[in-house]
């Protein structure tokens, strides 16, 4: 078991990014950066916060192209809505996660956790 002292603010900043992007678009580019830069000098519990940032990111994205290109069938805008509440979700479970100093315990599921 890891040490469990080490500094969470820099995953808890980009969680916060990751969220802000429901209003300011560029913050989840900013936080998905700290979290590759970050990475590879954590230990292995903030890895797997790292980890499922990064994979927030890049899904989040995928949801949100899936949804434009479905927009002229009406079914984009759901998409948008449920990738909002997805993307909420998984932050907020991942808050929890690191606020309790514990490894993310699935950080390569596509849905909450």
């Amino acid at each position: 078991m890891e040490t469990k002292t080490e500094n969470t603010s820099t995953p808890q900043i980009i969680y916060i990014l990751l969220v802000a992007n429901i209003i300011i678009p560029i913050t989840s580019l900013i936080g998905v950066i700290m979290a590759y830069v970050n990475k590879e000098d954590a230990p292995d519990w903030l890895k797997s916060h790292y980890r499922f940032q990064i994979r927030t990111f890049w899904i989040g994205i995928l949801y949100f192209i899936i949804g434009f290109i479905t927009i002229p069938i009406l079914i984009g805008f759901v998409i948008w809505g449920f990738t909002v509440i997805w993307l909420a979700v998984r932050c907020i479970k991942g808050l929890k996660f690191l606020d309790a100093k514990q490894a993310h315990p699935n950080p390569t599921t596509w849905m909450f956790s």
